[in-house]
């Protein structure tokens, strides 16, 4: 009898081991190789990159914008769109009301001379308000600032049979994020109620923030023991349902990019995995991914006054807006 139990009990570790790997595989294996080596110095098409996307987020995000700061979104509102009709877009808006005032996100596609209601869409986008009382330059003038640069750099790219959507979000922030007042909820509804078939969704949220010193990267559990502690990566992550197109960006992602690279699935539940508009997009039945720099697991200035634009590394957000811009390509072939 003390036999079989043993056995037993054996037979219950092994299972328990094998549905760990599984799980482990299943949320954090990526394919490809991470980049490694110190990045190079930008080249000369990189640093001008770099300087428009200063320009950029300084002009979005050097004060509170939000609901609560209503002139300074709408100025922030009115840049994005002067950008992309300077850049020959005809951005179109989608406005809706909360609490009173008027808000919007803006949009611009990149489609066949042929697009119709068949055409499947590919949409990265990022939300271009701030929190509270933070300038919001990292969080998320970053991410605006290379939407707005992934349009200047795909603008003229052929498309056979497919279509880029490219969108800033408004009202991503508290007290709206994560109920049908957030920005991104509203552009995926109306995806969804017009039945537009989506490749996948691309959330670009927060992605300025770097060190390359011991202890300064922080992350929700488990995986503070799985990954390292230096802030030099950048992170994919999918929420459940997204891990086929997490893997496909990735791929191509990675052949791209001179950034270490780090991510997987994982469920909303974990802290941080759903901080972002392709939650609403997941919510809707969407595949979406988030490329971010992870947040307050890194950046002291997260949400605060001190969220300035002298805190983003703009040579790195060249590099990953270059990364996506080329991921795009080779997704939208």
């Amino acid at each position: 009898m003390l036999k079989l139990i043993a056995l037993w009990g054996a037979g219950l570790l092994l299972s328990a081991i094998a549905a760990l790997a599984v799980a482990y595989w299943y949320s954090l294996s990526l394919p490809g190789e991470s980049f490694t080596s110190p990045p190079p110095p930008l080249t000369d098409e990189e640093h001008h990159l770099a300087q428009r996307l200063r320009r950029h987020v300084t002009a979005i995000a050097s004060e509170p914008h939000n609901i609560v700061h209503y002139d300074a979104l709408e100025k922030s509102a009115a840049y994005i769109e002067a950008e992309l009709k300077a850049l020959g877009y005809e951005p179109v808006s989608q406005a809706y009301d909360v609490n009173g005032k008027s808000v919007r996100n803006i949009s611009v596609e990149i489609a066949p001379p042929d697009a119709g209601a068949a055409t499947p869409s590919l949409v990265v986008g990022a939300h271009y308000d701030s929190y509270g009382n933070a300038p919001g330059a990292n969080d998320n003038g970053s991410g605006s600032a290379a939407v707005i640069e992934l349009a200047r750099l795909l603008k003229d790219m052929p498309l056979k049979d497919k279509r880029l959507r490219l969108v800033l979000f408004v009202n991503e922030e508290p007290p709206y994020d994560r109920t049908p007042d957030m920005g991104s909820y509203r552009f995926a509804k109306q995806l969804k109620d017009n039945g537009e078939k989506l490749i996948g969704m691309v959330s670009l949220e927060t992605i300025g923030a770097f060190s390359d010193q011991p202890g300064t990267q922080k992350y929700p559990s488990p995986f503070d023991l799985v990954f390292p502690d230096v802030a030099n990566f950048i992170a994919l992550v999918a929420l459940p349902g997204g891990r086929s197109f997490l893997h496909d960006f990735v791929a191509s992602f990675r052949d791209h990019t001179r950034i270490p690279t780090i991510g997987g699935t994982a469920p909303d539940f974990v802290d941080g995995i759903g901080w972002s508009d392709h939650w609403a997009f997941y919510m809707l039945g969407y595949p979406a991914i988030m490329i971010t720099d992870t947040a307050l697991f890194r950046y002291p200035e997260y949400h605060t006054p001190a969220d300035t634009p002298d805190k983003v590394d703009y040579g790195k957000l060249a590099h990953i807006t270059q990364g996506v811009a080329a991921t795009l390509s080779d997704l939208l072939r």
